[in-house]
């Protein structure tokens, strides 16, 4: 069954992004195993192949983001504002921005009524001409050189960080994902990640692998709470755990939500910690991905699996131990009686 379309703008562009993590997957396993197979006369092809596969990645995020908002008729002006975001170099967060801009000028347009005579027009030339000309002009005149800007510092960033800033970054790194479990700060950290991978940065699969180490981190770790001490937690908040490993499996850091809603001073900081934990070492251990999402599925495909699946158990374990921790404490000052907690 298809999943519910998303009615708000973030759900929207969170949609279109997801249409590209089958080409940078693909792509990501093509260059494996193009450097896997060197110069026999198969490996040099691959790599082309993967070249190719990741270079569809930023007209393939403009296009399906302007769908998600605009619909079909968003589709042209979503990828060819994304092929203008690749020719100024505006890379991944260009074709980000060329698709909210086609979707909304789309969906604009479509609400501006025509003449019967040209309404069958209307989808098929006038809405996907018009919002390709003010989406091209936008980017080309207005949006690309700054964001041309953004990327290349972005780059210049990721290429200079050291082994030990990079344990650092994916600390903090780590920190974001968790302190709002999916809300603006997560998805600054993952934006950032997912646009890192678009500049081919050496230092970009380590971002991401953190990310997303860090971002599975939150729900297991309440999964795991709510097994070994279940006392601790609601018949509610034991059920909303059983789904946490599910989600947590697959890089659903929002898995975590009901937990730290209903109790933030004792879950949301555990959560933080371990996540930070869970970024540093996976970074430290060289732990790295291609893959912008899909969590226990593409971790054959990351550098160093091992490392990644070693960083996402020590920090679901302290986030966890400390979550029990704390909820172990008696929350009323002392003298005053505590309810037991069925």
């Amino acid at each position: 069954m298809d999943s519910p379309t998303p009615t708000s703008l973030h759900g929207k562009v969170v949609q279109g992004v997801s249409h590209a993590i089958p080409f940078v997957v693909t792509g990501g396993v093509l260059l494996a195993l193009g450097y896997a197979l060197g110069d026999t006369p198969i490996g040099p092809s691959l790599h082309e192949l993967g070249t190719l596969a990741f270079g569809l990645l930023v007209p393939v995020v403009g296009g399906y983001v302007a769908h998600a908002i605009g619909d079909r008729p968003a589709l042209v002006p979503g990828f060819v504002g994304g092929a203008v975001a690749v020719q100024t170099g505006a890379g991944f967060l260009g074709g980000l921005v060329a698709g909210v801009l086609a979707g909304i000028v789309t969906e604009r347009l479509a609400r501006v009524p025509v003449p019967p005579a040209v309404a069958g027009l209307r989808p098929v030339l006038l809405l996907p001409l018009v919002a390709t000309l003010v989406t091209g002009a936008a980017m080309w005149l207005v949006v690309g050189a700054p964001l041309a800007g953004l990327t290349a510092s972005l780059t210049d960033e990721l290429n200079g960080l050291s082994a030990g800033s990079l344990v650092l970054a994916g600390a903090a790194l780590g920190v974001m994902v968790a302190a709002d479990l999916g809300g603006p700060i997560n998805k600054t950290a993952y934006t950032f990640a997912v646009g890192g991978l678009a500049t081919g940065a050496p230092a970009a699969g380590t971002a991401m692998a953190a990310v997303m180490a860090a971002g599975m981190t939150p729900p297991l770790a309440v999964a795991l709470a709510t097994t070994v001490r279940r006392r601790l937690f609601t018949a509610t908040e034991r059920d909303n755990g059983r789904a946490a490993w599910l989600l947590g499996a697959v890089y659903v850091t929002e898995g975590a939500i009901p937990f730290a809603a209903a109790d933030p001073l004792r879950v949301l900081p555990p959560l933080v910690a371990g996540s930070a934990v869970t970024g540093g070492l996976s970074a430290a251990l060289g732990a790295t991905t291609t893959a912008p999402h899909g969590g226990i599925f593409v971790l054959p495909m990351a550098g160093n699996p091992l490392g990644q699946l070693v960083a996402i158990a020590v920090g679901t374990l302290v986030s966890a131990a400390a979550v029990v921790a704390l909820k172990s404490m008696p929350r009323r000052p002392a003298g005053f009686p505590v309810a037991e907690t069925v």
